[in-house]
């Protein structure tokens, strides 16, 4: 029988087991920091320099120049060119979903005006240009490549700059054909923190850019929480992460194969089922046991599942909701009859799959709705990311001759409160005399 913790909600002490459950140590250690801000500061002084030296030791490559690590435009349409076509049919379905979901983010501007003239407003306008990491280590993930550069396209960015990893020189096809179909401007055979680096502060030949999104290992995340403040991020995610909660009279298999699709990402994601039905939680245990040996990533997914899943029985689907809002997933699955009846109910998830036939890997991949979601409980307060990540707002503020008498005397009241002298006469300079005497 696969091993998985089993944890019962009437118990007095399961709140304290599901805290321990969830804990997940997203700081990296110390020897990673200084590693980190030592390859971030030979980024900066060194330049296209140091890239070529972290990419011949990190990556096992033979470089000589930086110009050997420049994929042109021509490599991106040859690698779609090359997918066979079920494959390049597919990319191109997600792709399209992709699009026509994040159209609907779009915002645009708006302002209005008052009855003394008076202009108030927001302009919205995209960022001038979009780095995005994609992994190269474990697995390739052309899925990320849509689901970063899509939105930042829709949003209007001008330019996407992409680094990808090539160790031991092997890049993968469909993350190349899908940076080519996603309109990607220009591609980095980079990877790790001095990618991280290069895209914050820029060198001779990367492009300093304004927002760095994509996942990545330990050495990533760190330079991304490093550099934050010169570039802007996207978020600092952890392991994947789902929750299914099921009423049990879902297919066990399906359950478990569910479970499964997140714990095979690495031994750090996190798989739990919640259900009313203690009998249920047996059958998707042993569904689970039958089903391993036809995983060809079996050892992560055991140690995944026996590090960090969990069986939790609850009371009712009611305790199963009250749950599901404490850890606050990355993916919830809600597979029970009559999905929308308990929607109302949910706060925080990153995304919510509904209903028996939604697996949460459409959501990876060809739904349409993003798959870059809060990690780690952090869907209480953040959301997937989106065209509106891509873009900016600035406000707008117009006064008319009338509207500077009404607000001055306003801000003139309100600044002499605070004692800020010079405020309150900049605005009592535009009063009319009459008026503010009055």
């Amino acid at each position: 029988m696969i091993e998985i913790r089993r944890l019962n909600a009437l118990d007095n002490d399961f709140w304290i087991q599901l805290n321990t459950l969830l804990a997940w140590d997203s700081v990296a250690d110390e020897q990673v920091m200084l590693s980190v801000r030592d390859i971030i500061r030979t980024v900066r002084q060194q330049g296209d320099g140091a890239l070529v030296d972290y990419t011949k030791r990190f990556d096992r490559r033979e470089v000589s120049d930086i110009q050997e690590l420049i994929i042109p435009t021509e490599r991106l349409q040859q690698a779609l060119s090359s997918l066979d076509k079920n494959q390049r049919r597919a990319l191109e379905q997600a792709a399209e979903r992709i699009r026509d979901y994040h159209l609907r983010q779009k915002q645009e501007s708006w302002q209005y005006t008052e009855a003394d003239g008076t202009v108030l407003g927001q302009q919205v306008t995209a960022l001038d240009r979009a780095g995005l990491y994609v992994p190269g280590g474990k697995a390739a993930y052309p899925s990320s490549v849509l689901m970063n550069a899509i939105p930042a396209k829709v949003a209007g960015v001008a330019e996407i700059i992409m680094v990808v990893p090539a160790p031991d020189g092997l890049l993968n096809n469909m993350v190349l054909a899908a940076a080519m179909l996603a309109g990607v401007d220009k591609v980095f055979s980079i990877g790790g923190a001095q990618a991280v680096a290069a895209l914050a502060y820029g060198t001779a030949t990367v492009p300093k850019v304004d927002k760095i999104v994509g996942p990545g290992n330990i050495y990533v995340a760190t330079a991304k929480s490093m550099v934050f403040g010169a570039v802007g991020i996207d978020m600092i995610a952890g392991p994947s992460e789902i929750l299914i909660i099921c009423d049990g009279e879902t297919d066990p298999d399906w359950i478990a194969m569910d479970l499964f699709s997140q714990a095979e990402h690495d031994e750090q994601a996190q798989s739990i089922l919640v259900s009313p039905d203690a009998a249920f939680l047996d059958a998707v245990q042993q569904s689970m046991t039958q089903l391993l040996s036809q995983m060809p990533r079996a050892e992560i997914i055991k140690t995944s599942i026996a590090q960090r899943g969990a069986l939790i029985h609850v009371e009712s689907l009611e305790q199963a909701i009250e749950v599901s809002n404490f850890i606050a997933p990355e993916h919830l699955e809600l597979s029970v009859n009559e999905p929308k009846t308990w929607l109302g109910k949910i706060r925080h998830a990153g995304a919510i799959f509904m209903g028996r036939y939604t697996a949460e890997a459409l959501g990876d991949y060809c739904a349409g709705a993003n798959h870059v979601l809060p990690t780690s409980r952090t869907a209480r307060f953040s959301s997937p990311l989106g065209v509106y990540d891509f873009q900016k707002r600035s406000s707008i503020i117009y006064c008319s001759e009338d509207g500077a008498n009404r607000l001055g005397k306003i801000a003139s009241t309100l600044a002499h409160a605070e004692g800020l002298t010079a405020h309150a006469r900049s605005a009592e300079y535009r009063i009319v005399q009459n008026l503010l005497e009055s």
